[in-house]
């Protein structure tokens, strides 16, 4: 029926630091959604290859560490970059098995030069065509030492069944006008990635679907001092002032009465699936619809800037 979509979270860890098999995981979640007859699968916030940890345990604001240098160059030689063929992999098991994917990496875009990385969500369709890329617009926090800023122009929305699915990158959630952008493009199915923790996930999510009267889904990693691999460089340093669990999940669902369909999931490893019905969109539509009969466009209005920033433009 167009108006059911089964969708899955995957809540699962990153290879850390591990490009080429942390997609490995990836892909064996993309199989094992399919194999569920899932429509959409869902991944959280920078699992390519990784969030980036180490920044708030070993003194990430000290200048000129060589802890953060080594560390960074290793995740640098591990993001994502799309022109280099890095998604192909899943593209291709996306088209095969007929499903979309929200997809969290750090990438590495050559359009910037190269050598910086941003927190980047993408959205790959049945069809296995990369349809947006969205660079996180603000990276919070000790993530700016590492994260680049992003722009506007992965602040699209995309057809999938009945639904119309678009998407942030963690504290971005927070952020009004982005989420105002969305909902004036005409989403009404909101996924918000995260790096893990309930924390992150138990109020926001919830929020927004009561705001938007959209569904709401949150999905975020794991990640324990056991996942970091042994030939991780400065290991020791890392784990000295590490908890043994720096996330503990918390990927859910909310409806968009702002009820919980899914309540967060702590601790639990896989996919967690649920159909969700288009048409209790249209039910909570009927009172509140923050950018139709509940807007005043005459009195606020927001612009926003979709031009794919670049230092250079070459003219031709």
């Amino acid at each position: 029926m167009e108006n059911l979509l089964k969708v899955a979270l995957a809540q699962i860890s990153p290879v850390w630091l591990n490009k080429v098999e942390t997609l490995k995981k990836v892909e064996q979640s993309i199989i094992d959604a399919s194999q569920e007859s899932c429509e959409l699968i869902v991944f959280g916030e920078g699992l390519v290859p990784g969030y980036p940890f180490w920044l708030a345990l070993t003194g990430g604001a000290e200048w000129n560490k060589t802890v953060n240098k080594e560390l960074h160059a290793l995740y640098v030689k591990n993001a994502v970059t799309i022109k280099n063929g890095d998604l192909d992999s899943i593209c291709k098991l996306a088209k095969k098995n007929n499903i979309a994917v929200y997809l969290g990496v750090i990438e590495r875009p050559l359009d910037r030069g190269g050598h910086s990385i941003y927190a980047s969500l993408v959205y790959i369709n049945e069809n296995g065509e990369i349809k947006s890329v969205h660079r996180k617009l603000q990276p919070t926090y000790d993530e700016r030492l590492t994260w680049s800023p992003g722009d506007g122009n992965g602040l699209q929305v995309h057809p999938l069944k009945a639904f119309t699915v678009g998407g942030l990158n963690c504290w971005e959630n927070w952020m009004p006008l982005p989420r105002a952008a969305l909902y004036g493009l005409g989403e009404n199915l909101h996924i918000a990635v995260w790096p893990g923790s309930n924390h992150n996930t138990k109020d926001i999510t919830r929020f927004i679907a009561r705001e938007s009267r959209s569904f709401v889904i949150s999905v975020s990693s794991l990640m324990a001092t056991s996942d970091f691999p042994e030939d991780t460089p400065h290991l020791d340093t890392i784990l000295k002032n590490a908890p043994d669990i720096l996330a503990n999940g918390g990927s859910c669902i909310a409806g968009p009465d702002g009820e919980w369909i899914v309540e967060p999931a702590l601790h639990k490893s896989g996919l967690i699936i649920e159909i969700i019905d288009f048409n209790r969109v249209y039910e909570e539509r009927q009172n509140f619809d923050p950018v139709g009969h509940y807007s005043r466009p005459d009195v606020t209005q927001l612009n926003v800037n979709r031009e794919r920033q670049s230092t250079v433009k070459f003219n031709k």
